[in-house]
């Protein structure tokens, strides 16, 4: 495995992303999510990115669980707060909310699921029109002098968002959505971006020693190379919910990743080896947020690093993204 630098932290390059362990994405069970991050440690993984939100808690808790045991201080735990969502009725939309108050016991919640007394990269979710970014600033400066939390993150902040939560805190991390096929994408599942990841927020993150981590870096599987133009999931599956993998406009996206695939299979790599080394041969680049949800997959994400990719091939990439002009 390889790593990278966030600020004191140690972090593999290859991140674990904690979304489908929560249980909203089909056929994966806790029992399965523990066996699978067991296996990510196993190849040196040590980037947890996960967030209350993702089932309601539980993944917190599947997370915790599966650290028992583990040598702490050799793991980076990096989850999230700010989306508020109703224990009585789960089909409500989530609610942002990053007041002090919320903030102090969503960050003691998670500790409990968690199992654990800090957590090293505590990022703010979404923004929260709501309330003033100076408020959730100060809570968060307050978490961090108590010791509860390492670092200071955002994530889908606009730069200027950002500029006004340094004024307060030091800003250690950048999350935003962003692969080879969606370099500055406008939306996630319809939800509008304030910031363009590789015009704005990249550059940003250089001049600000910040590092940049991507989401959806396969593009929630497409990147794989393995999805059907059609019937990859049912309504119960969180990726049904997102347009560009659905429905006519996913068809651009599909038939570029057929392009993909060919010069992937041409060079003798993966297509998903190809998506990672794109991302991390960019120094503003931090830990990758790779969501797997089998043993075999978390080995196939880290395996990337033993496969050979020329400058060469991630510019023939790119050149076929930009045919389809898909942002």
């Amino acid at each position: 495995m390889k790593y990278k630098s966030i600020k004191d932290l140690n972090a593999s390059v290859m991140g674990f992303g904690c979304w489908a362990i929560g249980g909203t994405w089909n056929n994966v069970t806790d029992e399965q999510s523990i066996r699978t991050i067991k296996e990510a440690i196993n190849v040196g993984i040590n980037f947890f990115d996960i967030a209350p939100i993702y089932g309601f808690g539980n993944a917190e808790k599947v997370l915790g669980k599966a650290l028992k045991g583990e040598k702490r201080d050799a793991i980076n735990i990096a989850t999230k707060c700010g989306l508020l969502w109703d224990a009585n009725d789960l089909s409500r939309p989530a609610q942002n909310n990053l007041t002090k108050a919320s903030i102090i016991k969503e960050v003691d919640d998670s500790l409990t699921r968690l199992g654990t007394d800090y957590i090293d990269l505590y990022q703010v979710h979404w923004p929260d029109p709501n309330t003033s970014i100076e408020e959730t600033a100060l809570a968060l400066a307050e978490l961090k002098q108590a010791g509860k939390i390492r670092h200071i993150g955002v994530s889908n902040y606009s730069l200027e968002m950002t500029r006004e939560m340094q004024q307060y805190v030091e800003v250690a991390t950048f999350q935003g959505l962003y692969n080879l096929l969606e370099q500055n994408p406008t939306s996630y599942h319809n939800i509008p971006l304030e910031y363009r990841a590789r015009d704005e927020a990249l550059p940003f993150c250089r001049e600000h020693d910040i590092k940049y981590l991507p989401y959806s870096p396969l593009m929630q599987g497409l990147l794989v190379g393995s999805l059907k133009l059609e019937g990859n999931w049912d309504k119960n599956d969180s990726r049904a919910a997102n347009p560009k993998l659905n429905g006519p406009a996913f068809e651009p996206y599909f038939y570029c990743v057929e392009e993909l695939k060919a010069l992937a299979k041409e060079a003798n790599i993966p297509l998903a080896h190809l998506a990672l080394h794109w991302l991390v041969e960019q120094q503003e680049i931090g830990s990758i947020i790779a969501g797997a949800f089998t043993e075999q997959q978390v080995r196939e994400n880290a395996a990337f690093v033993d496969s050979a990719c020329s400058s060469e091939l991630l510019t023939r990439a790119e050149s076929i993204v930009t045919k389809w002009n898909l942002d």
